[in-house]
């Protein structure tokens, strides 16, 4: 035995054994990522999600997964991402309802603020209101002149309880002074159908593609874009801030996140891509056929705008009398 040690010793010293060396763990990502969509398949989230995906796919050479988890007005699929390990292989595409939640329902299982980490925001929908084409109202004046002499018989359609186009319109309402009634549905589609056969008489909406033609062919009329700026695909409906509601803006926006504690270099790395794929020409042309603008921010940025959000429409909600669920 010590004479195999001492050879060993000698062979060592001589340069025969080979050296050891210590190999650095692989640098991200090193196995497949998930990106989970708390909302229905189809929308600008879904698509988002799938084009990013895509993109990261090509560009790391891991598969990147898009994971829809509809339900709860989007809480089953952020609750996942939130109890997520923070180690950049589960994002979150989130929309709007990350900050209307907190107004909405009473408990949730995460907190929208302290259990995330933004990435960026990746685009804005704006939301159009429509009423039936029996009611008088050629325009938002008289919209709003009709309800206001008819307090709480006006109907409208909405697509869930706390969810942002029922506090868009209670916004709206609020702001204009009149008293409307919500009759909710499980969804968008569902509401228009109603609307189409003026059961009900408004709505607002987000889903631009569902109701734009029947716009068009007459069946509704659009009295009032709810952004900031006119949507270039109805440039003849007027803002609602234009039509004489002054300072009233509302927009569906969606946004990646990670879990909070996520390292700060991954983050970044996440950030500096997925914006790099948001301003791809093929991916804006895309997502402008679904009536969505690009919109990337820092995660400063978004995290700004995110509790900004959740501060306006919490005050949206008590001031309409929306209790949380």
């Amino acid at each position: 035995m010590r004479s195999l040690l001492a050879a060993a010793a000698i062979a060592g010293a001589c340069g025969l054994v080979a050296p050891v060396y210590v190999f650095a763990q692989d640098t991200y990502p090193n196995r497949p990522i998930r990106i989970v969509v708390p909302t229905a398949p189809g929308g600008p989230s879904d698509t988002t999600s799938r084009l990013v995906g895509q993109e990261l796919t090509k560009r790391w050479g891991r598969q990147v997964i898009v994971d829809l988890r509809p339900g709860a007005g989007t809480i089953i699929g952020t609750e996942i991402v939130a109890k997520a390990a923070p180690d950049g292989y589960t994002l979150l595409a989130a929309p709007g309802s990350l900050a209307t939640n907190v107004a909405g329902y009473k408990k949730l299982p995460y907190d929208a603020v302290r259990d995330f980490a933004p990435i960026t925001q990746s685009l804005y929908v704006p939301i159009l209101l429509v009423i039936h084409p029996s009611l008088p109202a050629k325009t938002l004046k008289e919209f709003i002149a009709f309800a206001r002499a008819r307090p709480n018989d006006v109907l409208y359609s909405g697509a869930g309880h706390g969810v942002l186009p029922h506090l868009a319109m209670e916004l709206f309402a609020n702001m204009a002074q009149i008293r409307l009634t919500v009759v909710q549905f499980k969804g968008t589609a569902p509401g228009v159908v109603e609307l189409l056969s003026g059961r009900v008489a408004a709505t607002m909406t987000s889903s631009l593609a569902l109701v734009i033609p029947h716009v068009k062919s007459g069946r509704l009329r659009g009295l009032g874009i709810t952004s900031g700026v006119r949507a270039p695909v109805l440039p003849e409906v007027p803002t609602i801030i234009e039509a004489g509601v002054p300072g009233y803006e509302a927009v569906q926006w969606s946004g990646f996140l990670a879990p909070a504690g996520i390292p700060k270099e991954i983050l970044a790395r996440l950030h500096r891509e997925i914006v790099a794929i948001l301003r791809l020409p093929e991916v804006q042309e895309r997502l402008a056929s679904e009536i969505a603008t690009i919109a990337t921010s820092t995660p400063e940025q978004f995290s700004a705008y995110l509790k900004s959000e959740i501060t306006k429409w919490t005050r949206a909600a008590q001031a309409a009398g929306i209790q949380p669920e």
